[in-house]
């Protein structure tokens, strides 16, 4: 196509040429004027052509220049994009390093404590002697041998669930937390409730295992919870022989230490009686998690006589009440209605003095809906029990909104005859 132009171009020149020529020749120039006049327009014009061709030239590097700039200044922003992409799978690379590491030490520390626990149970110079307490729910078809054996196999074959019931704000009904549970089940499936097996469990020692185990679980479903967003918070019980544990505790305490982002999602619950009693040892180790920045709630309250102050220092942000304890507690006095634990103070201003000092009432055990009223009119605002919800399995009650966490319900215990499995939390 250009050699075509320049052929049009060259003949155009030509013909100005000899138009001019010509002119020259016709009015008396003679034949040499024309003959000059021709070569010489021949020459101005190709030099003309030469200009143009060559400021066309220019204007065409140029062109390419800037398109060159423009390619280069996408790559570059291409490749500042890919520098990022490969900070953030390097970034996740080592975050998923890290959780592999402390996936395996929970692992490892699992391990040793179903190796401490099938010591205990194997060998009979350890073996304490169990003895029934009296009153306690045994079937007669289960006699203390039998349910011990259950307790162990139980424990040894992984049968033991996490169940959840939530904790909702009032009057609202939003579920704010989930209280877990430990349940064992046995060889058949059928679920053992705590009144069952606590009675050779508690003689045994086998408690602090069982405990042990649902604060593990409790960590791992805050976990997962944690990856889908979830803000909902989750009550475990932690029993003062797992805090006085010289073995268990600093352990637990190092993997509390490399999760310590789950401090505003975990709360450890503990018994008021066992609160009471607590030793320095207990003391201390609470305040080691409490400056973790981990939360404590008191539960089992058999009495409103509360040192507020001794909640407060001991970072005790909830008190469960149950609801019949509570409401049994109000009497009128001069019109009023006041409780009985504190005559000098209105029953609705109760839960104003315990925020003062940073705790939360929930009031537990809620059956009815007259009880959700009066404690309404106490301004309490958090409410737990089987009238907002029964305690679920964990798969039913919670992996409806945080999606499936493989391996999270069931994570296989191994017999202590085989040798263990290190994906089993994987």
């Amino acid at each position: 196509m250009r050699r075509l132009t320049l052929g049009f171009l060259v003949a155009a020149y030509l013909c100005l040429s000899l138009i001019v020529s010509l002119t020259l020749w016709r009015n008396g120039g003679g034949w040499g004027a024309g003959v000059a006049a021709l070569v010489g327009g021949l020459g101005l014009c190709f030099a003309f052509h030469g200009l143009i061709e060559r400021a066309l030239e220019t204007g065409q590097i140029k062109g390419e220049v800037e398109a060159v700039r423009e390619a280069h200044k996408i790559l570059l922003t291409q490749v500042e994009a890919l520098d990022a992409r490969v900070a953030e799978i390097f970034e996740a690379v080592a975050d998923d390093a890290q959780r592999s590491d402390d996936l395996v030490d929970e692992v490892h520390m699992l391990e040793d404590l179903v190796e401490r626990l099938r010591r205990r149970l194997d060998d009979p110079d350890e073996a304490p002697a169990f003895t029934l307490t009296p009153g306690a729910a045994i079937p007669a078809a289960r006699p203390a041998p039998a349910l011990l054996d259950i307790v162990r196999e139980a424990l040894t074959e992984n049968r033991v669930d996490l169940f959840l019931q939530p904790i909702v704000s009032l009057p609202q009904r939003r579920t704010q937390f989930y209280e877990s549970y430990s349940r064992l089940r046995d060889e058949t499936g059928r679920v053992l409730m705590p009144a069952e097996y606590l009675s050779v469990a508690e003689p045994g020692g086998l408690v602090t295992a069982i405990d042990n185990l649902l604060l593990f679980r409790c960590v791992q479903i805050v976990r997962r919870l944690a990856k889908q967003d979830r803000k909902v918070g989750i009550f475990c019980n932690i029993s003062m022989a797992s805090l006085a544990d010289e073995v268990f505790f600093p352990q637990f305490l190092d993997l509390l230490t490399a999760n310590r982002d789950m401090a505003g999602a975990l709360i450890f619950e503990i018994g008021q009686q066992a609160f009471d009693a607590r030793g320095s040892v207990e003391a201390r180790n609470m305040g080691k998690l409490a400056d973790l920045g981990f939360r404590f709630s008191l539960d089992k309250v058999a009495s409103l006589d509360l040192d507020l102050q001794d909640l407060a220092r001991s970072d005790v942000k909830f008190l469960k009440v149950g609801a019949e304890l509570l409401l049994g507690e109000l009497t009128e006095v001069d019109g009023r209605q006041i409780l009985r634990a504190m005559p000098d103070l209105a029953a609705e201003d109760f839960t104003q003095l315990t925020r003062r000092y940073g705790v939360e009432v929930i009031a537990e055990k809620v059956e009815t809906e007259r009880q959700v009223v009066d404690v309404l009119d106490l301004n309490i605002a958090l409410g737990q029990g089987n009238l907002f919800g029964e305690p679920r399995a964990i798969k039913e009650a919670v992996l409806s909104e945080a999606g499936p966490p493989p391996n999270l319900i069931r994570p296989q215990f191994q017999r202590p005859d085989v040798p263990p499995r290190r994906a089993a939390f994987g």
